[in-house]
């Protein structure tokens, strides 16, 4: 089953992680072992999570590293549905 429009992961970690909590991105970032803008990049959408930031992620935040793994490509797949035409009437 496709989700609708799914979250950017850093848009997951933010409103899940970071606000409700009042955590500051450096103490985020310094529990992942990476600088705050690395993170703030992340957060911004303007990166993704490669395999070593979801095993990062998996250990400072929980989720499995799958997980993590799994969000970025629900996102990168819905986006790629938006922008790839196909010839014909071809429908998935």
């Amino acid at each position: 089953m496709r989700m609708h429009n799914p979250p950017h992961p850093g848009e997951f970690i933010r409103e899940v992680y970071i606000t409700p909590y009042g955590i500051s991105v450096r103490k985020v970032a310094a529990s992942l072992g990476v600088s705050p803008s690395t993170l703030n990049r992340l957060l911004n959408g303007e990166s993704n999570i490669p395999p070593e930031m979801a095993l990062r992620l998996s250990k400072a935040l929980g989720r499995t590293p799958e997980s993590w793994l799994a969000m970025q490509d629900q996102y990168d797949l819905w986006h790629a549905r938006k922008n790839v035409k196909f010839k014909g009437s071809q429908k998935d």
